[in-house]
């Protein structure tokens, strides 16, 4: 039995992973932590609001991206596994990571937990090698706290480590209308009510176009991933690994 602790412990994503936890036979949560909600019951828990209090094999953390690498360096230390949730890791703060973390135990950092966005990120940087230009938009609830999308620089990476890139030769009228640039690869971001997470990777030749597209229409499409990385991840090599792809087979 693998005992399971969620950080971030009210959030909408962490109330997903809860719930599949408790429904998982061969996992226990077995803690909850929110310094914000300390002392509330959820799942038969009560919240903790101290780190050192927080005991598990492996810790998922769902926290706000200001808070992230204060709570995984209290993970490390405590020699729990790590599956991080948090959006918002782009190249330089994946290598802060990695200096931090160190290799005494893995730690997946995981952008997206749904399957089938998975399965997009894998398939554009298969796809993105062989067209001229690529670009992404993303669209996800206006409450969201960051932008890109962990997603989109997941996978905007992954295009470049392809050979895939953006062309541009337009010239700015307004700053920011050509979209970010992430390795070479243009990611757009919209914010809009009534969203949970969209995304479409665009890639085109000459007369042609290819469009790979997720939607997720509920926190529920996040439920299986997780459950697989927190299965998975005690199987890694000590450091920081990047992406669910690490563990789908």
């Amino acid at each position: 039995m693998t005992s399971v602790a969620v950080s971030g412990a009210g959030g909408r994503l962490a109330g997903a992973i809860m719930a599949a936890v408790v429904e998982a036979e061969d996992l226990e949560l077995t803690g909850l932590y929110n310094p914000n909600r300390a002392g509330t019951e959820m799942s038969g828990l009560i919240i903790l609001g101290d780190t050192l209090s927080v005991s598990a094999d492996v810790v998922v953390e769902t926290a706000h991206p200001d808070v992230v690498f204060g709570n995984l360096e209290a993970w490390r230390d405590a020699g729990a596994a790590a599956v991080v949730g948090t959006s918002g890791f782009t190249p330089e703060r994946l290598e802060q990571l990695r200096s931090m973390w160190g290799s005494a135990t893995p730690c997946l950092v995981v952008p997206n937990f749904s399957i089938g966005a998975t399965l997009m990120m894998r398939f554009a940087a298969e796809a993105a090698a062989h067209f001229d230009a690529v670009e992404i938009v993303e669209r996800h609830h206006a409450s969201k706290p960051d932008a890109p999308s962990g997603t989109s620089l997941a996978s905007a990476m992954g295009i470049a480590r392809s050979g895939g890139s953006s062309t541009d030769q337009s010239k700015e009228l307004v700053p920011g209308a050509r979209g970010a640039d992430v390795e070479g690869v243009k990611v757009h971001s919209l914010r809009l009510p009534g969203l949970i997470a969209q995304q479409e990777v665009a890639l085109s030749n000459s007369g042609e176009v290819l469009s790979i597209e997720h939607l997720s229409t509920s926190y529920e499409s996040f439920a299986a991933g997780a459950i697989l990385a927190i299965r998975k991840v005690g199987s890694l090599e000590g450091g920081v690994h990047l992406g669910l792809d690490t563990v789908l087979t």
